[in-house]
C-alpha cells in the first residue's frame, strides 16, 4: 500500500493498530508558530522562516516528550469545505480573503471550493517549505480532496486502536478525547496540555465527550458559528449536564418537558430546529475519511539526508533540522 503527501514520494507502508500515534493539525501549528516565533529569524536571502523553525522546534520537543511509535502531518485539502458551506454559509466566512481566489492550503492551493484563506503573505511563502522540509525528513504528509485536517485527524484517531494525541491549538478537535482508547488532545494554546475527558468536563461542565454539541448550542465565532441564539456556554453547559447530549436535549423539548430546561431554553431550542440539524454535521469532525494506511514507525534516518541538508543550508535552519532529526532518533 502507498501513502502520498501532497508532492511526497510514495512510502510502501503497512496497517499498524498497535503502538502509540501523534497527530498534527499542521496547519494550527504553523499559525501558531507564525505568530510566536519572531519574524526577523528568515534565511540568508531574507525570507520569513518563523513559522518553520517554530514548527519543526515544536515537533522535536514534543516527539521527545510524547515518544510516539509513529507520527503523521495533517493538512487541509480544503480548509473550507463544500459541503460545510452548503449546511451554513457563515462557516469562516470572515476568514475568506478579498477576491475569493487563491489560496494557502499546504503549498498553496485553495481547494476545490476555491475560497482564498485571508493568511499573511509572509506566512504563505513559508508553506512549500515546512511541506519539502517534513518531507526529506520523511513526516508523513496526508490530507484528502473536501475535507479539513481536522477530519484526517478524526479518521486516523478513530480507526487506530493506538494510544492517540492530536497536537493543535483549536479547541474544535476536544471532541475527539475519549478515555477509554485514550485519545488525547495536546493543546498548544496552554504549553501543550494534556486534555482528556476530565478536563474537558472540568473546563466547560458538560460530559467529556460532548464538546461538539457545547460548540453548536454556544456557538462559535472564530468559525462563523452563530449557535443558539440566547443560550450562552452556562445554558448550554446546564442542558447538556442534565440530558447528556444535543440529541436528547432536542427529544426532550420536542416532547414538551420543562425539567431541567433554564427560563426560555426550550423554546430556543425548539425554534432553532433548522440552525441546529446544519450544525451538527458542520460542527462533527468526519471520521470516515477514504485514507490509505499510514507508515507504522518513525522514520529512523531521513528520507533524503543530501536534500535535507541542502534545504536547512538554503532557508538557515540547520539546527532546527537537526534537533528535529535528533529527536526522532532518540524514540
Amino acid at each position: 500500500m502507498l501513502v502520498r503527501g501532497r508532492g511526497c514520494h510514495p512510502v510502501r507502508v503497512r496497517t499498524s493498530t498497535a503502538g502509540r500515534l501523534m497527530l498534527l493539525d499542521t496547519p494550527s501549528l504553523y499559525f501558531r508558530a507564525f505568530h510566536g516565533v519572531p519574524r526577523s529569524v528568515r534565511a540568508p536571502d531574507g525570507t520569513p522562516v518563523n513559522a518553520v523553525r517554530g514548527l519543526l522546534d515544536t515537533l522535536a520537543r514534543q516527539i521527545v516528550e510524547i515518544r510516539p511509535t509513529r507520527l503523521v502531518a495533517c493538512f487541509d485539502a480544503d480548509w473550507r469545505p463544500p459541503f460545510r458551506v452548503a449546511l451554513l454559509a457563515s462557516y469562516k466566512a470572515h476568514r475568506v480573503a478579498a477576491g475569493g481566489t487563491g489560496g494557502t492550503g499546504s503549498a498553496g492551493s485553495a481547494g476545490s471550493a476555491g475560497w482564498a484563506e485571508d493568511v499573511p503573505a509572509e506566512l504563505t511563502a513559508q508553506l512549500p517549505v515546512i511541506d519539502a522540509v517534513l518531507d526529506a525528513v520523511g513526516v508523513p504528509r496526508v490530507s484528502a480532496a473536501g475535507y479539513e485536517a481536522d477530519d484526517v485527524i478524526g479518521t486516523l484517531a478513530t480507526r487506530d486502536q493506538a494510544e492517540v494525541d492530536v497536537l493543535t491549538g483549536d479547541r474544535d478537535l476536544f471532541q475527539l478525547v475519549d478515555d477509554s482508547r485514550p485519545v488525547r488532545v495536546r493543546y498548544a494554546v496552554e504549553r501543550f496540555a494534556v486534555i482528556d475527558e476530565a478536563a474537558v468536563a472540568s473546563r466547560f461542565g458538560i460530559p467529556g465527550r460532548a464538546y461538539a454539541d457545547f460548540a453548536v448550542l454556544r456557538g462559535d465565532p472564530s468559525d462563523g458559528l452563530p449557535g443558539v441564539s440566547g443560550i450562552g456556554p452556562k445554558t448550554a453547559a446546564a442542558l447538556l449536564s442534565r440530558f447528556g447530549s444535543l440529541a436528547a436535549v432536542r427529544a426532550a423539548a420536542a416532547r414538551g418537558e420543562i425539567a431541567g430546561f433554564p427560563g426560555r431554553s426550550r423554546q430556543r431550542i425548539i425554534e432553532a430546529a433548522a440552525y441546529l440539524d446544519a450544525a451538527v454535521p458542520v460542527v462533527r469532525v468526519v471520521t470516515d475519511v477514504g485514507l490509505p494506511p499510514v507508515p507504522d514507525r518513525l522514520p529512523a534516518r531521513p528520507a533524503d539526508s543530501a536534500g535535507l541538508a541542502a534545504l536547512a543550508r538554503r532557508w538557515g535552519v540547520e539546527k532546527a533540522c537537526d534537533r528535529l532529526v535528533a529527536a526522532l532518533g532518540h524514540v
